[in-house]
């Protein structure tokens, strides 16, 4: 139990990948935080019955006064946060659409969950996490940040800012010994993906067929990067941004 008495929040953690991470840091020991927008409390009553140490808070993450509600609230339960996992983003309710399509009001959207929703939630444990000697935070970034996947500009858009950011802030914590991180997933089958038939259809074989690994990504696959990057294992890495896409990105 490496986490035994760790406190954890994942965003986005409701379901998919958000959520096969909660289980699998709770499963290491760590008290869980789920956080989303809705069915938090639902899916944290989930991993109460199986035994797990977990809470559920609903919330825009993009908004800062739902983040002070989610961190002020963490605090109040378990006495401080060590882990944030910053994996709430919009992704599988897009379709491809080509940049000179796609509208502010949609550009705005994407950035403001996946970027402001990372620096938001970022910004708000950092002062828990010096108080308590240090922290991890693991950003779920993409690897379209490297690749540059087309008809997806404002995605990739803000996956980079992620990657920006994490480095950014690896750089100004690191004296904290807080730990900043980042995971870049390929497409993922997903519970949001696979909501998504149609995306599925457009994007699904082109993305097996660039992968070294030639099949589907599974929440699963990325499990074991995070358990790396929150855990002590990677108590001297920092500012890295982790591939883990079957080898699509080399």
């Amino acid at each position: 139990m490496p986490l035994n008495g760790k406190v954890a929040i994942v965003t986005g953690s409701a379901r998919g990948i958000g959520k096969a991470f909660a289980i699998a840091l709770a499963k290491e020991g760590a008290s869980i935080i789920i956080q989303d927008i809705s069915a938090a409390s639902k899916t944290a009553a989930e991993l109460s019955a199986a035994g797990y140490n977990a809470f559920g808070i609903e919330g825009n993450i993009a908004d800062e006064a739902d983040v002070a509600k989610l961190v002020a609230e963490t605090e109040k339960k378990f006495g401080g946060i060590d882990i944030l996992v910053n994996n709430a983003g919009i992704f599988s309710s897009l379709l491809p659409t080509s940049i000179e399509k796609i509208s502010v009001e949609e550009w705005d959207r994407v950035m403001a969950v996946n970027a402001r929703g990372t620096f938001l939630a970022s910004k708000a444990v950092i002062g828990i996490m010096r108080q308590r000697g240090g922290g991890r935070i693991v950003n779920v970034a993409s690897n379209t940040a490297l690749t540059g996947l087309p008809n997806f500009a404002h995605y990739v858009a803000s996956k980079g800012a992620v990657v920006a950011l994490t480095r950014s802030m690896a750089r100004e914590l690191g004296k904290d010994q807080i730990l900043v991180n980042a995971i870049a997933p390929g497409y993922t089958l997903s519970d949001g993906t696979l909501g998504n038939p149609e995306q599925v259809a457009l994007i699904r074989e082109g993305a097996n067929a660039r992968r070294t690994l030639q099949r589907d990504q599974t929440p699963e696959d990325l499990v074991g990067a995070l358990l790396y990057l929150a855990g002590p294992a990677a108590s001297f890495v920092t500012g890295q941004l982790l591939c883990v896409d079957g080898g699509t990105y080399m």
